[in-house]
Parts: C-alpha cells; sequence; structure tokens
C-alpha cells in the first residue's frame, strides 16, 4: 500500500494498523530548533483518545505519545528540534481482535472491507487495519508539532451538528468547548445531543456530524495559484481523514445560494492604513491564497458503519449474508473527529507556511 505521505515542505508519513503493536508518524522537514516537550504534544493526543464518555468508543487506549528521533533532550527534559525527521509512536495496549472474528470474511456495509478487499487481494478484518480511525492519532501528533512552527497561529475547532440537530451559533463560545463531551460551543445544545445521542447508541446505531475548524492568525499570501491552493490542500488533508463525506471553505455551498452582491467580501481601508474585510464568505482564502481572515473549513463526517443493527451483505465467497458488527464503536465518529481536523489544518497550514518562506523569503 503506498500513499501513506501527505504534505511538501511540512510531510507526514504515517504507519501502523488498528490491532497491530503500535501506530505512528515520521515528519519530515521540520525546521531546527523547535522546542516543546512530549507533555505538550500529550495534550493534542488527549482530545482525541477513545473512552472518554459513553458517547464514544469505550476502548480504552492511553494514546502516550513517545518521541524516538529528529530531537535533543536538554537538562530539564525540554526536546529540540535538529532538522531531521521527526518519529513519534503510540502504542496499542486494549486491542479485541476476536470482536472482528465473525467479518472476517463478510464486508461490513459502508465499510472499506470490500474496496480493499478489491484492491489488495488482502484485507486486516481486526478493526479495519488502515482504514481504522485508529489510524489518526498519528495525525494528531504531527499536528501537535505543525502547531509549532506557526508563529501566533491558532486553530480551533468545534462540533456544530450531529444529525439533524445543530448549534445555535448565536451562542458560540470556544471557551465552552472544553466542557462537554462534544467539543460543542453552544451550552444550550448540549443536553440536546446527550438525550440525542443516548437513543442512539441504545438503539445500537450511529448517526454522522459537522466538525468547524477556525485557523485565527494566517497570514496573507499563503498558498499559490493554480494547483497549490491553499483550500484545495485543506479540503483535500480533511478529505483524507476517515469517513469525512464532504468538505467545504467559508460558506462553501451556501455560495450557490446567494447573489454576487451578498457573497463578495467587500474592503476598506482601516485606521491602520491596511485592508479591512467586511465579511468573510471567501473562509479566508482567495484565489487560492489567504487574505489575513480566520481561515474557516467544515467537514461532513458520515455515521459509524460498524453498528450493532444488521444489515444485509456479501461475503468473500460470494455469499449473500446478514452482518451485524460487534465491539467497541463511536454511536457518533465525529466527536472525535474535532482534534483531527485541527490537526490536518495545522499541518496542512505549516508546510504552506514553510513554502511561502522559501519562495518569497517572508518570515512572518
Amino acid at each position: 500500500m503506498s500513499h501513506n505521505t501527505f504534505g511538501h515542505l511540512f510531510r507526514v508519513t504515517t504507519w501502523g494498523e488498528s490491532h497491530g503493536p503500535a501506530l505512528g508518524c515520521v515528519v519530515d522537514g521540520c525546521p531546527p530548533g523547535i522546542r516543546f516537550s512530549e507533555a505538550g504534544l500529550q495534550h493534542w493526543m488527549d482530545k482525541r483518545k477513545p473512552g472518554q464518555s459513553r458517547f464514544v468508543t469505550q476502548r480504552r487506549e492511553e494514546d502516550l505519545v513517545k518521541v524516538l528521533s529528529g530531537v535533543m533532550r536538554e537538562d530539564d527534559g525540554t526536546l529540540v528540534t535538529t532538522g531531521t525527521p521527526v518519529s513519534m509512536m503510540i502504542e496499542n495496549t486494549d486491542q479485541r481482535s476476536k470482536d472482528y472474528s465473525e467479518i472476517a470474511k463478510r464486508y461490513r456495509p459502508g465499510h472499506a472491507d470490500y474496496t480493499y478487499d478489491v484492491k489488495y487481494g488482502v484485507r486486516d478484518y481486526r478493526g479495519g487495519g488502515r482504514s481504522s480511525a485508529r489510524e489518526t492519532a498519528a495525525r494528531v501528533a504531527a499536528g501537535g508539532l505543525a502547531r509549532l512552527v506557526l508563529p501566533g497561529v491558532t486553530v480551533r475547532a468545534a462540533l456544530v451538528q450531529i444529525g439533524e440537530h445543530k448549534i445555535n451559533r448565536d451562542n458560540w463560545d470556544w471557551s465552552e468547548v472544553d466542557n462537554n463531551p462534544f467539543f460543542c460551543p453552544d451550552p444550550e445544545t448540549v443536553p440536546v445531543w446527550e438525550e440525542y445521542l443516548d437513543a442512539v447508541r441504545k438503539a445500537g446505531s450511529s448517526v454522522g456530524a459537522v466538525i468547524e475548524v477556525v485557523a485565527d492568525n494566517v497570514p496573507a499570501g499563503l498558498g499559490a495559484p493554480i494547483y497549490a491552493k491553499l483550500d484545495q490542500d485543506i479540503a483535500s488533508n480533511l478529505m483524507s481523514i476517515n469517513a469525512v463525506k464532504g468538505v467545504e471553505i467559508g460558506n462553501g455551498f451556501e455560495a450557490a445560494r446567494i447573489s454576487g452582491e451578498e457573497n463578495a467580501d467587500e474592503m476598506r481601508i482601516g485606521d491602520d492604513g491596511k485592508p479591512v474585510f467586511l465579511s468573510n464568505n471567501a473562509g479566508g482564502v482567495l484565489g487560492g491564497i489567504s487574505t489575513g481572515q480566520p481561515v474557516v473549513a467544515r467537514f461532513a463526517v458520515k455515521p459509524t458503519s460498524s453498528i450493532l443493527n444488521e444489515r444485509r451483505s456479501i461475503d468473500s465467497d460470494g455469499n449473500e449474508v446478514d452482518v451485524r458488527t460487534k465491539g467497541r464503536h463511536d454511536p457518533c465518529v465525529g466527536i472525535r473527529a474535532v482534534p483531527i481536523g485541527e490537526a490536518m489544518v495545522a499541518c496542512t497550514l505549516a508546510d504552506h507556511y514553510l513554502r511561502d518562506r522559501g519562495q518569497t523569503g517572508r518570515l512572518d
């Protein structure tokens, strides 16, 4: 299997499977002299790790990240990047491969079982192997490092919709995101989602979600036409996340409904003599190049394919079968996609920041 790498100058390769001994990533192109700690990286890992509420999979993984190369450790424990590849590893400690024995030959509807089998002639049925969302733990580790490459940039994400239930954007409060199990910025929506997901979970089913990622203080000028657009790479990298079926930048598909007058982001000159945008329908990107406004992207995550209720399918011998997936699964995999989306946008911005610095010589 090839194509396990993304990025150009900040280049990330992930490795490992859901039920293997470990998984991890290699970050090539990280600048030298970046100071960080494993505890700092662990902060982001802890946001993604499973088993933190009844609304996500109960697989128990500490997701402890170990930095294996590309750094020197100072006397106080601080890690300093050397400019060589940074390798990070996360051990798997709570696999239950026997939960998947009944689907060793059966294709789960909506999952990658059939397509992996038809392409490679072999598939890892134990949790899905590389198609499992477990692979994304390594991306979050890489994203923690990417944030340190971006001077002054803040990348945050929130869950804005579960099933048909959307947040009230008038209540948006970033400080609420870490106060509930949904990364929800609207405290009034939290009890609605709790009741709704409890019913979905008890019914043995699953539901989809929408996540919004916002990057503040992104400098103007990142990205390049025609085939290196910033929004193009953001969309591509978000689309690479397991179960993602749609991505939009700024007001996205809403732009198809409104007029040109409504959609255009008008401009004026501010008191400091610099341009001021009067709206941000473009999501901080025009012509594939950042405007200096917040970069805004949303992505839709489909319902978890592994559910307890029987669905019609076939097996690898050509028999028609009914499939009921046992094991520990997220009733809404979109919840834990929030820190993954942050990580992928952070990696994309770090890559474009280094590319822009190399081409233009700008340092901020």
